[in-house]
């Protein structure tokens, strides 16, 4: 019972905050499917290849040094940040090479970074949540992981990883070859940074002291890092304002269509009206950054011909929105 409950509270909470990251995303939605294989690739090889190395280390340093306390630092604060993050990025630059065209913004590095890290802390809330909570202190300890594990940390993989596909997304959106090759190492090592700073910051003070000044510090950074996506969902408006406009002047939209298609909220509730209403604002969002892709990078790997298919579908669909 105890592991089904652990099971539960490891991935619900992680499938739901996945939900929102994805409810997040409101001009240009990510292919479900490809998002899906991120927060599974979390779940399953960057947890496990994760839990495999970090254990592997951990029994090298204490061999090496005789000192359980010297494993258990090197492994939390040195080890395991650079290992789980590499591992978690390794999903965001598959996307980013084999689904180039999917990587369109900032926001877009953010969604991926984000998805996977959810997977992977799904994984590791069971481990904890079970081993740590259950086994140590019985069902007092596994309510107690289960609180600490989603309501006071449950975002901080997301946030680290976030950091990755950050990188990878400026690498993208932009033509500087040198800004191409060192943002991905940047927002790595910005990943690694603040992921052991967190594992270090709370176990050098210590008890509920500790815990409790590492979670102001976390909701803090948390808090900057949403106010930054907001201020990027806004930033996608700009785009489709700007690059929508020439599809009023042709017809093909509607200025009413048009003015729907910068809301936020109308784009959000679109699918509650129809695969039509929904897929329309969907193209509205493509048909936008593909063109703004075009305008920074030419015709990269056949960018007018697919804005072409997305004006041919946005006219067939247009009359269908009301």
């Amino acid at each position: 019972m105890a592991l089904i409950v652990s099971l539960f509270f490891g991935f619900v909470p992680m499938f739901l905050f996945a939900a929102f990251v994805y409810w997040l995303d409101r001009y240009e939605k990510e292919p479900k499917a490809l998002l899906g294989a991120a927060f599974f690739w979390g779940v399953i090889i960057a947890a496990g290849g994760a839990f495999i190395i970090n254990t592997a280390f951990g029994i090298g340093i204490y061999l090496f040094t005789g000192s359980e306390g010297a494993s258990e630092f090197g492994t939390t604060s040195i080890v395991a940040p650079i290992v789980e993050e590499f591992l978690k990025g390794l999903a965001v630059m598959i996307v980013f090479f084999l689904f180039r065209r999917e990587f369109d913004s900032i926001l877009d590095g953010i969604i991926y970074g984000g998805i996977v890290a959810l997977g992977f802390a799904a994984t590791e809330n069971v481990l904890y949540i079970y081993d740590r909570g259950f086994n140590e202190s019985g069902w007092v300890g596994l309510w107690t992981l289960v609180f600490v594990r989603v309501i006071l940390v449950g975002w901080q993989h997301p946030f680290y990883t976030a950091f990755t596909g950050i990188g990878f997304a400026v690498s993208r959106t932009n033509r500087n070859i040198l800004i191409k090759l060192l943002a991905p190492l940047a927002g790595f090592a910005v990943a690694v940074t603040t992921h052991s700073f967190h594992n270090t910051f709370g176990g050098l003070i210590g008890g509920l002291e500790g815990l409790a000044i590492g979670t102001m510090v976390d909701w803090f950074g948390w808090s900057i890092m949403f106010v930054f996506i907001i201020w990027m969902i806004f930033h996608e408006r700009s785009i489709l304002k700007k690059h929508l406009v020439e599809e009023v002047s042709a017809g093909l939209i509607s200025p009413a269509q048009y003015q729907r298609a910068l809301s936020p909220w109308t784009v959000s509730f679109a699918p509650l009206r129809g695969r039509a209403t929904s897929r329309f604002f969907q193209v509205c969002g493509e048909l936008a950054h593909k063109k703004n892709q075009f305008t920074r990078h030419g015709d990269e790997r056949g960018n007018a011909a697919i804005i072409e298919g997305l004006r041919r579908e946005l006219a067939a669909l247009a009359p269908q929105v009301r």
